[in-house]
């Protein structure tokens, strides 16, 4: 049984983008598609599981909601570094559940997330095989950039296997 760290996900992708072509493991080439949402966080939990010495590590949960390319529900989990200056750094796993291009079903995002000043930047790939429904064979990556209390956009370049 072959184990992998989920954070080389990113380096360990079976298709790579050339320009504005993905080559896919299957040898074909397309370009990928573009799609736009608003994030909205509906409800959010925190709870640290370590408090030091040095910054305190928290459990994040989040409910969200897309609007937009991408319509329909989210649950997060993440797991955070919050550093004095409450700035953070995070990690989290979600899945999506909606419609994405007019496509219903459900897929998996990993995301590695940033805070400083309010504002939060992330990254975040759709972990290959999560995807299910009319969205079985999905790949992508995205993010989203936002200011707390006041949403974010999100965003997805993706195409199918």
């Amino acid at each position: 049984m072959k184990t992998v760290l989920p954070l080389l996900i990113f380096a360990m992708a079976p298709e790579f983008t050339q320009g504005s072509v993905v080559m896919t493991t299957a040898g074909t080439s397309q370009a990928p598609r573009h799609a736009e949402a608003k994030i909205a966080v509906h409800d959010s939990q925190a709870e640290p599981y370590d408090q030091g010495p040095g910054p305190v590590l928290m459990e994040i949960r989040l409910s969200e909601t897309f609007s937009g390319d991408l319509d329909g529900e989210s649950t997060v989990r993440a797991l955070q570094v919050r550093r004095d200056d409450r700035s953070a750094s995070l990690v989290s796993l979600q899945r999506f559940r909606g419609k994405l291009g007019g496509r219903q079903g459900t897929f998996v995002l990993q995301g590695s997330e940033l805070v400083e000043n309010g504002k939060i930047k992330a990254t975040w790939v759709v972990v290959p095989g999560s995807a299910t429904g009319d969205l079985s064979g999905l790949r992508g990556n995205g993010g989203f950039e936002g200011q707390f209390g006041r949403g974010s956009q999100g965003t997805l370049d993706y195409w199918f296997e």
